[in-house]
């Protein structure tokens, strides 16, 4: 019951937020295009691709040192689950209910 009920919460204000962002993300994404049109705002766009490179080689190097964290976090969240099956499976029927309401 109580994992039926907090995944229901969590579920619906995952929902709600997700909305908030998307509508706030996307409306700034159309000021700025708007912007950029109206001659408001000028895009460098090659310093925005030399910046592009550098963050994806820094992303890169961050990927090969997190990938065994990330293994490490997957096993104890499923040991987490399988200890608590019943809590766990009623959260994620809650959860799926909540982003369905």
């Amino acid at each position: 019951m109580m994992g039926g009920v907090t995944g229901w919460c969590a579920g619906y204000l995952f929902q709600r937020v997700g909305k908030i962002a998307a509508t706030a993300v996307g409306g700034g994404f159309i000021l700025l295009q708007f912007a950029n049109h109206s001659g408001y705002v000028q895009v460098d766009w090659k310093k925005v691709e030399k910046d592009v490179n550098k963050a994806k080689k820094h992303l890169k190097k961050k990927a090969n040192k997190a990938a065994p964290e990330i293994s490490n976090v997957i096993e104890e969240s499923t040991e987490f689950v399988k200890k608590n099956i019943v809590l766990s499976s009623g959260f994620l029927g809650g959860f799926l209910l909540g982003l369905a309401s």
